[in-house]
């Protein structure tokens, strides 16, 4: 969260920029984070490289390491299933509240996410894309005005992010999301449930992503 009056602290600079570098792939899962190496790129002191390394461990995004480095999370095809079962059972409920709830308002930062992800897929930018379709789905969470959800889906935000960014064919998955956008304008939960059972099987095979056999 940023500082008082709105001004972004060291350590809040340095677990977005990190953030930002895992879920885009700029830092590939594996890669060794120095706190001394990231103190001297960053510009920075190591106490909020420290702190910020702390907070990623809490997102589920670093694995620490002993003393002072820790490395970006390798997810295990487990942890991807993991993943993928929580995300199936909260987003059913998500999309159904949000049909049936949502404002007008609502409704506008949806389609604002949903046609900059159009625009990246067509333009083959996949990090603005990725970014956008994680956007859809956090709009989704908050059209739906339930407390609980939003706290449970700020906790595994930075995850599902990741997991929605394990995926190749940008332009399909913008094509569901437009779909899905359509149906929840017209307050069509049968056809939301439908599209989102689709929407969820098609992401689980992009990348080959769920429980590994055994």
């Amino acid at each position: 969260m940023a500082a008082e009056q709105g001004v972004e602290s060291e350590t809040d600079r340095v677990v977005r920029q990190l953030r930002d570098e895992i879920l885009d792939g700029v830092r590939a899962p594996g890669s060794k984070l120095v706190e001394r190496d990231l103190a001297a790129d960053l510009g920075v002191s190591r106490v909020p490289v420290r702190d910020a390394l702390k907070t990623l461990v809490a997102e589920g995004l670093v694995t620490p390491r002993p003393r002072t480095w820790a490395v970006v999370r390798e997810f295990t095809a487990s942890d991807i299933a993991d993943l993928q079962e929580v995300r199936a059972a909260l987003e059913v409920l998500t999309f159904k509240l949000a049909t049936i709830r949502h404002s007008r308002a609502g409704l506008e930062r949806l389609r604002a996410a949903m046609d900059e992800e159009t625009a990246a897929a067509a333009a083959g930018d996949a990090v603005a894309a990725h970014r956008a379709a994680a956007d859809f789905h956090e709009a989704v969470t908050a059209m739906a005005g339930n407390e609980l959800l939003n706290e449970l889906e700020l906790t595994l935000r930075s995850r599902m992010r990741w997991l929605l960014g394990q995926h190749e064919d940008l332009e399909r998955v913008a094509g569901e999301h437009r779909e899905l956008y359509e149906a929840i304008a017209r307050r069509d939960v049968e056809t939301v449930e439908a599209l989102l059972m689709d929407h969820m099987e098609s992401g689980r095979h992009l990348r080959g992503l769920g429980r590994a056999e055994g």
